[in-house]
């Protein structure tokens, strides 16, 4: 079999799973992500922390063992600064984020899981995106 196939159909299977524990750990659910937003409720916050853990020692792992991507190309971990456009689009994307509900992360398994709201956020996110096409040269970067 051709080795891209097996190479992303891999990275495909371990989405499918990781969609599968999102819907079925509640992390993509609408009510969680308002009780979150409402200060109800330590679930979200809790996998959030987590992820930040994860995510620390996962980069750690990353330099100190010098691992390659998937084309076997070095992974580069620059630092970023924090600039005004970014402040801007955290803000949207917060609000984005509490009026929905729903994070983009997870979109694709909410299309499967909720059915036609999730298709209207879809539809929404698209049409963020597209807006942010138009605009882009018109913004800070």
């Amino acid at each position: 079999m051709n080795s891209k196939v097996m190479r992303y159909g891999g990275v495909f299977l371990g989405g499918l799973a990781f969609g599968v524990i999102l819907i079925k750990g509640r992390i993509a659910s609408w009510s969680r992500i308002q009780e979150m937003f409402w200060f109800e409720s330590f679930h979200m916050y809790g996998v959030i922390l987590s992820a930040i853990v994860v995510a620390m020692i996962g980069v750690q792992w990353i330099r100190r063992l010098e691992l390659r991507s998937l084309q076997g190309e070095s992974i580069k971990i620059t630092p970023k600064s924090a600039d005004r456009g970014q402040m801007i689009g955290g803000v949207l994307f917060g609000a984005g984020w509490a009026l929905t509900g729903a994070c983009p992360g997870p979109m694709y398994a909410l299309l499967a899981s909720e059915g036609l709201p999730a298709v209207v956020m879809l539809l929404s996110a698209l049409m963020g995106a597209w807006v942010y096409g138009a605009i882009r040269a018109r913004l800070p970067h």
